[in-house]
């Protein structure tokens, strides 16, 4: 196994931003290439210490659903494969390969497109305190993890750094119109939908995930950044949901619930992660990998 990629740095391209998890460069003033690193976050705070091969299957995996889901949503995704990029980025093929997505430029809509099909999470402490959750009022008596009797949106604004803040329709109105909202509402819902009747075929629950948007050149409405991966999503096995109680996962969640079991006060810096925490959340995202695509990563 590779050595974990924490961060690049990439002499000839404009290093644009680097996120919690991913470095973004300019190519031109019409493509950019995401870097997908395998440095981890949880509670809005990076980990000092990187999950080998996360950025592999962050990659892989987002291909995989933005070729699959291409019907319902334009995507920015041009190639995942060096050989097809441009001369500049070939030069860093060595620290770049198969972690890296060139894709069309677009102007960011600066909202998180959150969908819950499942009770879980903040979503079930709102529901524990209020019986709704981000404004949904929901059926009494529902349990943790139970299935919603229908997906709802619950949008959020983005934050590069800090806390995302789950806001209403009407404010995500406000911030970028309402037939904007109405858009983003229904596409995401359609996305949902569609990826999580497949993934119940491959033994997987998508309990909630997120989407973001942007605008190219033309105007055009593409989906962009990651697509449906265990970091911007909830999944469960089929075969080991019940209600009642938190399943296991295969996402990022095995991390949280480690990080919420020691007496740190979710305020960087982070603690460290001993070495059985980081392999056995390689093996989850490899294997969410194996079980949506059936292929070997």
């Amino acid at each position: 196994m590779s050595a974990p990629l924490i961060e690049t740095e990439l002499s000839g391209l404009r290093l644009l931003r680097r996120g919690k998890v991913r470095d973004v460069y300019e190519v031109d003033e019409d493509h950019l290439l995401i870097v997908a690193t395998d440095r981890i976050s949880a509670f809005d705070c990076v980990l000092p210490t990187p999950i080998p091969r996360k950025g592999e299957v962050l990659t892989a995996l987002s291909r995989f659903w933005f070729r699959k889901l291409e019907g319902i949503a334009p995507h920015h995704l041009i190639t995942t494969k060096i050989e097809e990029m441009p001369q500049e980025v070939q030069r860093h093929a060595d620290s770049l390969q198969n972690r890296s997505m060139l894709v069309r430029r677009a102007e960011v809509i600066p909202i998180e497109c959150v969908v819950r099909g499942y009770l879980a999470g903040s979503g079930w402490k709102d529901y524990q305190r209020a019986g709704e959750v981000c404004g949904h009022l929901l059926p009494v008596g529902l349990r943790e993890a139970e299935r919603l009797p229908e997906p709802i949106f619950t949008p959020a604004t983005k934050a590069d750094e800090g806390h995302d803040e789950n806001i209403s329709e009407t404010r995500m109105a406000d911030l970028i119109g309402r037939e904007m909202t109405q858009r983003l509402r229904e596409l995401s819902l359609k996305l949902y939908s569609a990826a999580e009747s497949y993934a119940r075929t491959r033994g997987i629950i998508i309990a909630d995930t997120k989407f973001e948007f942007g605008r190219d050149a033309d105007g055009n409405l593409l989906w962009i950044d990651e697509a449906l991966t265990p970091d911007s999503s909830r999944f469960w096995p089929v075969e080991e949901y019940r209600p009642g109680s938190s399943p296991p996962s295969f996402d990022k969640q095995f991390v949280r619930d480690y990080l919420e079991s020691l007496a740190w006060d979710k305020r960087p810096p982070a603690p460290p992660l001993p070495d059985e925490i980081v392999n056995a959340t390689t093996a989850r995202y490899l294997l969410a990998y194996r079980l949506l695509t059936g292929d070997e990563l």
